[in-house]
């Protein structure tokens, strides 16, 4: 986490081989081997750092990894570290708050939102607690309330792109954007 996205202050975005590099030319990565190209992924759009992954060859009890997790090193005049994860972490959107290349450790959301509405309420109680399935009578046409057990038939926006499809889709240009690069 924390490697910058750009190289040298151009637009030209970093790219794997530039990662294989820095990693072969710190310390802390003796003897750790890559068993596949890095993954990059820009953070979010408007953002000029990125979260690389990266497969390493280990021993079945962890050895390299135990070495380089939570070890902070330099990529030019940024402090970059290193968390474990899961073997491939799948996709990098927070389930939390649905936005894409998220991670827990910097959400500041406290309750789980729901991706239809993003209200903080659970699924199962979305027809409870959310003003979609309230009834309404100031609207032309009305809205009638949604039984409670019945199926919400609203139409939702992607939260993070305002598609008209739900934000864990892979209609989302967001989802395009962090998988469709390689």
């Amino acid at each position: 986490m924390g490697i910058p996205y750009f190289v040298d202050k151009s637009n030209t975005c970093i790219s794997s081989e530039d990662i294989e590099y820095i990693l072969k030319n710190n310390y802390i990565f003796n003897d750790i081997v890559l068993v596949s190209k890095p993954r990059i992924i820009k953070v979010s759009p408007k953002s000029d750092m990125a979260i690389v992954w990266i497969n390493i060859w280990d021993t079945q009890n962890s050895n390299n990894a135990k070495k380089i997790i939570n070890r902070h090193f330099n990529v030019g005049s940024v402090i970059a570290i290193v968390r474990g994860t899961n073997m491939n972490p799948g996709v990098p959107q927070y389930k939390n708050c649905w936005k894409w290349g998220h991670l827990a450790d910097v959400c500041c959301i406290q309750r789980s939102k729901y991706v239809k509405c993003n209200s903080p309420h659970m699924t199962e109680h979305h027809c409870e607690f959310t003003w979609y399935c309230k009834a309404n009578t100031k609207l032309n046409p009305l809205r009638l309330e949604t039984k409670k057990g019945d199926h919400c038939s609203h139409t939702f926006k992607c939260l993070n792109c305002k598609g008209s499809y739900l934000a864990d889709l892979i209609k989302c240009p967001f989802w395009k954007y962090h998988f469709n690069k390689e």
